[in-house]
């Protein structure tokens, strides 16, 4: 990853009015992953695969979508037939299969199955059900002979999330290895910001304007993915047997995920320290239905749906309010065409350049990222 600035005109709002949002409280949640040491019950996974699937057969024929009443039609049922298991895995068990059913229900027949199933071995946890004690690294689970403890796995990254609430966790098991997914979240205060960054996410770079200067950091994320597309492309043509090939393509599918994680962590973590820096909210555009309008050749459009720019919005939005900065999202129109000058519709130069009648002439992204700080500082009422 690579870091250029360039230095640009201030845009006059140094000494505007701090942000009105300055001081709310917002709740930041974040999932963090634990490797537990030992074995779990295989007979806990079995018996709540069985009720879910029984729960999900029985909400599908009847059409239920409420877990309130899914809870009041099947919760004594299934505790009758289950009494080995603790209740509240009856309980939670009830919820996972509302989440199936809706989720289900969303595909509005585009579901390759009939109905949804559980066929992982995955369970969903409350509070009541498992206990991780932080300063022992010890995991305090409810199983049918009653409660066990067990050791995890843990690094100095799990350590900042002593004192955060622990909320509802998943219990995976993936082979012959036992993962915790545990939901942590906690109150933070949003920072008084007296000027805003325009965040613009590219598929090859991210460029940031603040009110004094642009930054660009490439990164290389079109390369990284198109090189494993290709991996994948010639795994696919020499290795015949299917159970294979899935086994080699989830060995690159992980190497891939990993080094572009990598680019949004640097990338994020350099934004946040600017943002604090310069006392400066975050604006983004709101990407949601971006892929609507991908309309293109079979190439383009396969490499633009590769592109997960959304999963580099929330690594950056997460971090940032962990620090307590604010973050915005403004409606993507016209970022890249109006001259941030003079509102005017600019022209393509050349491949990168654009140009207005005012005498602007700038780099698209430039463009785009400065449009986009302009939005943000009017969304969040700096400088009016």
């Amino acid at each position: 990853m690579s870091l250029e600035s360039v230095q640009v005109s201030s845009l006059g709002v140094s000494r505007a009015p701090s942000c009105p949002i300055g001081g709310m409280p917002v709740v930041v949640r974040l999932t963090a992953k634990f490797k537990v040491e030992g074995q779990v019950d295989n007979e806990i996974f079995k018996m709540y695969r069985e009720i879910v699937n029984q729960l999900v057969d029985y909400a599908v024929s009847k059409g239920i979508v409420s877990f309130k009443r899914l809870r009041s039609e099947k919760y004594y049922e299934m505790r009758a037939a289950y009494p080995s298991l603790p209740s509240h895995y009856v309980y939670t068990a009830c919820q996972h299969a509302c989440m199936m059913c809706n989720s289900y229900r969303r595909l509005r027949g585009r579901a390759k199955a009939g109905r949804p199933r559980l066929r992982k071995d995955a369970v969903l946890l409350d509070a009541q059900l498992f206990r991780l004690d932080m300063d022992r690294w010890i995991l305090s689970l409810a199983t049918p002979g009653g409660r066990v403890k067990l050791r995890v796995y843990h690094s100095d990254y799990h350590g900042k999330f002593r004192g955060w609430k622990q909320g509802q966790a998943w219990l995976v098991k993936k082979g012959a290895e036992t993962y915790l997914h545990v939901s942590f979240s906690r109150a933070v205060r949003l920072r008084a910001c007296r000027d805003v960054l325009g965040v613009d996410v590219n598929e090859n770079n991210v460029t940031v304007a603040s009110g004094k200067l642009f930054v660009r950091f490439e990164t290389r994320e079109r390369a990284i993915r198109t090189a494993y597309y290709l991996k994948r492309r010639r795994i696919q043509s020499r290795i015949r047997c299917r159970r294979a090939r899935a086994k080699v393509f989830a060995k690159y599918r992980g190497r891939e995920l990993n080094r572009v994680m990598d680019v949004y962590h640097k990338v994020a973590k350099s934004i946040v320290a600017l943002a604090l820096e310069t006392g400066s909210a975050i604006a983004m555009e709101n990407l949601k239905h971006i892929r609507r309008g991908v309309r293109f050749s079979r190439a383009l459009n396969g490499r633009l749906n590769r592109w997960s720019f959304r999963k580099l919005q929330q690594t950056i939005e997460y971090k940032a309010l962990e620090e307590g900065v604010p973050v915005v999202y403004v409606d993507p129109r016209g970022t890249s065409k109006k001259c941030p000058r003079c509102g005017s519709r600019m022209l393509r130069d050349n491949r990168r350049m654009l140009k207005c009648n005012c005498g602007l002439r700038m780099d698209r992204d430039l463009v785009g990222s400065w449009n986009i700080r302009l939005k943000g500082l009017k969304a969040l009422g700096i400088g009016v």
